[in-house]
């Protein structure tokens, strides 16, 4: 069977064969720089985000976990590359490559667009005609999914159920297998997380069977369980107000009727009160059961075993927005070969994750402690200038006492010199 494969690993070019399988090339990124000449910027919008070459602030290896990264906040990002077009028909088709949100992403996309060769890369834009779009997508807590959509007659058909995606700043693989038998399976870190039949999770078709528009319901179906007994009868003294004037209330011995108008006493509830009456249920002999609607073949429904197929693929594009930018996309596989695949991802994601967790734990001690000496520090600067303040304030009263003593002398001087005036008086 032939094999086709593309994939993109930083930054080394490395050939291999393995177990009689087609060999895979890895990469298209030979340099730091080569990679800018087989990527491809459209031109559709005059202020699209950059990407950059970069394995980010925490990583396995600095040099092979290089990738493109998002560099602009709140940008529209549409970059693409081309490859040997190829149809999937009658192969399994895999799409994978691992992402990182190396900024703990709020609001963006994380996937990727496989376009049909037939594709103006220098326009690509969010309109652009794909066949497959896949990866996460994430937007506030209500929106942390995996998107797998296909375009189907020139419909892009989402599917039905919900794949939640990874939301922290780590790196992950992401793994579509599309199946000729129209089946798929969606893999993150190589594990299974869903899977199923395209038929049944997308709505490609029409449904195969529809209600009968020419069946309607009996007029005598009778659909009710249960029925009021005909032979309960309300009793005579049943019906009781619910509120009852207090028996144990007084008119205030000053109050005017003039003034205050005709008294009446407080209600309060009535302990006969009974609430409203209800014959008694019984089990209705005439019930039939709910009807059900029947159906028939859906005459619009016609079977398509190729849903899974598409004649061309020619570009993978990234196309998408983002709030905040720092998502790095790296290891882009697209192959027929599902354990070439598995393979791949071990041998990229899987030898890198242990130590990126490292390097980052690392770094966030570092910042810990950092953090701490400069609390330390500044609450040492507040205290000494807390003690300052205070030195400043003692010098202050002193000199104040200073300033009041020569006025104590003089005052003292005052009344000596009245004393001898009083006496001459």
């Amino acid at each position: 069977m032939f094999h086709f494969h593309l994939v993109f690993v930083f930054p080394s070019l490395l050939v291999r064969a393995s177990r009689g399988r087609s060999s895979f090339i890895s990469s298209n990124f030979i340099s730091r720089y080569a990679w800018t000449s087989r990527w491809v910027e459209s031109k559709h919008k005059s202020d699209y985000g950059k990407f950059k070459l970069s394995a980010g602030k925490f990583y396995g290896d600095a040099e092979r976990d290089k990738g493109l990264q998002t560099s602009q906040d709140a940008r529209f990002y549409a970059l693409s590359t081309r490859f040997e077009p190829f149809s999937n028909k009658e192969k399994p088709l895999v799409v994978q490559f691992t992402l990182k949100h190396e900024q703990n992403i709020d609001c963006g996309g994380g996937y990727v667009k496989l376009f049909p060769s037939t594709l103006n890369q220098e326009d690509m834009h969010g309109e652009s005609e794909y066949n497959i779009m896949f990866g996460p997508d994430i937007c506030g807590p209500g929106t942390k999914k995996v998107h797998v959509i296909f375009n189907y007659k020139g419909k892009n058909v989402l599917i039905n159920k919900d794949i939640r995606c990874k939301d922290d700043e780590f790196t992950h693989l992401y793994t579509l297998i599309v199946r000729p038998d129209n089946t798929y399976e969606v893999k993150i870190e190589n594990s299974k997380v869903e899977s199923g039949s395209l038929e049944e999770d997308w709505d490609f078709l029409p449904p195969k069977k529809i209600k009968d528009p020419e069946a309607k319901k009996p007029e005598d179906w009778d659909e009710r369980a249960k029925i009021d007994d005909p032979e309960d009868k309300k009793p005579e003294d049943w019906d009781k107000p619910e509120h009852v004037p207090d028996p144990d209330a007084k008119k205030p011995e000053d109050w005017d009727e003039e003034m205050d108008g005709e008294w009446e006493p407080p209600v309060i509830q009535n302990p006969e009160y009974k609430g409203e009456w209800k014959p008694r249920q019984i089990d209705n002999p005439s019930y039939k059961g709910k009807w059900i609607h029947p159906e028939i073949e859906n005459p619009e429904y016609t079977a398509d075993s190729s849903l899974y197929a598409y004649d061309d693929f020619g570009v993978l594009g990234l196309d998408l927005w983002q709030v905040k930018s720092g998502t790095i996309f790296d290891n882009f596989l697209i192959t027929d070969d599902e354990k070439l695949a598995e393979e791949v991802g071990n041998e990229t994601w899987g030898a890198t994750k242990e130590a990126e967790k490292k390097m980052k734990e690392q770094q966030d001690e570092e910042q810990r402690k950092k953090q701490e000496e400069e609390d330390k520090k500044r609450k040492e600067e507040e205290g000494d200038e807390e003690a300052e303040g205070e030195g400043e304030d003692n010098e202050e009263d002193e000199e104040e006492e200073e300033e009041e003593e020569p006025e104590k002398e003089g005052e003292g001087e005052e009344e000596e010199t009245e004393g001898p005036l009083k006496d001459e008086l």
